[in-house]
């Protein structure tokens, strides 16, 4: 790469940057409130391999990290505006009518329980019941690339039926109990009255089944959704019929049904896979909105795993004659939610055509909200928000690391 080009690539970044604090700012009634959070976005795209409070605050040059904390947990700001804000700036890039909107959820490991909807619940990315939080969020996906549109924070029972604990967090009063699979759909909801174009919904077995699927018909949106293997099954006005669980029914398949097919691009090439599918049955559209026309079909894809044999089932739903590899890439972007993490830990670098990653961890600003109003019944804003720097010898402050910190709180620190 040339220096021009390199000059011209940083341009183009900070170019991109001023923008999105730009429309960032009416988020903000002050001033130097819009600057702390122009300052939080910097710090998220800086080289500091940890993002902590401490290290932006540095990476800022302000004296400490209350500044920035402020910003989570004394701010008054509204985080669905800028929920908002993110999508449809991904969308003026990612847009297309064919696009993927992809579902996932993801944990976020914690020791303590004060973090709001905190709790010992299975996450895959332990792989295990652990104490975390637990986020649902929604990826778009397109051949242009894709990013994070939307997220929710789920919230156990254990949460909602206890309305001390909620208070204590500083929950919106409002808030009950909700399910994954009805944030997923409020989700659905969001980026179909923003009219962000999408013919298909990919998700895992957690949303597989019920209220998403009568949905998405009405909607006129294919799917791809996992369901487990006891999952039934049935075909009509189709030969051969075909009845039972999905793991009995793939078990039944003729060799000939299967086909090696590759999902997408993994880190090591190609995800190859064995995949069938099964058409069950041929349906009207109008069955399910009045307003539309022309036949879809109801089927079953099965992938197995070429080492192993291992399967996972999908329930789908399609315009009539969909090929099964349109249907296997649809169900290969349900990676994009990983991606989009790798992306956000700063393991890869981002593409040109993806939105700065801040804007993806700007999504979760709502949760580290929360996290941070519920540190402490008594002092909300986190006990950091308070502490004073040791003056130097000129006069002013500078920042301190943490063990020098708490040594000054004991009167011994050293400036």
């Amino acid at each position: 790469m040339t220096g021009a080009s390199i000059e011209t690539t940083l341009e183009l970044w900070a170019s991109s940057l001023r923008d999105v604090k730009g429309r960032m700012r009416p988020l903000f009634t002050q001033e130097r409130v819009a600057a702390s959070a122009g300052s939080f976005l910097d710090g998220l795209l800086g080289a500091e391999r940890r993002k902590t409070g401490w290290m932006r605050a540095e990476a800022a040059g302000d004296l400490g990290p209350w500044r920035q904390q402020a910003i989570l947990g004394r701010g008054r700001w509204d985080a669905d505006a800028l929920r908002d804000i993110v999508r449809d700036y991904a969308l003026e890039t990612l847009a297309d009518p064919d696009a993927v909107l992809v579902l996932d959820e993801t944990g976020f490991l914690k020791q303590g329980k004060a973090s709001c909807g905190v709790g010992r619940q299975y996450t895959g990315s332990a792989g295990k019941i652990t104490n975390c939080q637990i986020g649902v969020f929604a990826a778009y996906v397109s051949r242009h690339g894709h990013a994070f549109i939307d997220r929710a924070l789920y919230l156990p029972k254990a949460w909602t039926d206890d309305p001390a604990r909620m208070a204590a967090a500083h929950v919106p009063a409002r808030t009950g109990f909700a399910t994954k699979p009805r944030l997923a759909l409020a989700m659905i909801a969001r980026a179909t009255a923003a009219n962000a174009p999408f013919a298909w919904v990919a998700a895992d077995t957690v949303y597989g089944v019920g209220e998403i699927e009568k949905a998405l018909r009405r909607a006129g949106k294919g799917y791809v959704l996992g369901v487990p293997g006891n999952h039934l099954f049935r075909s009509w006005g189709k030969r051969p019929p075909i009845a039972g669980m999905a793991s009995e029914i793939a078990r039944a398949l003729d060799p000939s049904s299967w086909k090696r097919l590759s999902a997408g691009e993994g880190t090591k090439g190609a995800r190859l896979h064995d995949w069938a599918y099964c058409e069950l049955a041929d349906l009207d559209a109008a069955e399910y909105d009045d307003e539309r026309i022309g036949l879809w079909t109801r089927g079953l894809l099965i992938r197995r795993n070429i080492v192993d044999g291992d399967m996972a089932f999908f329930s789908t739903w399609c315009p009539a004659g969909t090929s099964i590899k349109t249907l296997v890439k649809v169900e290969g972007h349900r990676w994009a939610i990983e991606d989009s993490f790798d992306h956000r830990g700063a393991r890869r670098p981002a593409s040109r055509l993806r939105p700065p990653p801040a804007l993806l961890d700007a999504l979760l600003l709502p949760h580290d909200r929360w996290r941070a109003e519920g540190s402490s019944a008594r002092n909300p804003g986190g006990r950091l928000l308070r502490t004073r720097q040791p003056p130097v010898a000129d006069g002013g402050h500078r920042p301190l690391g943490r063990a020098r910190l708490r040594r000054h709180r004991r009167g011994g620190a050293s400036v």
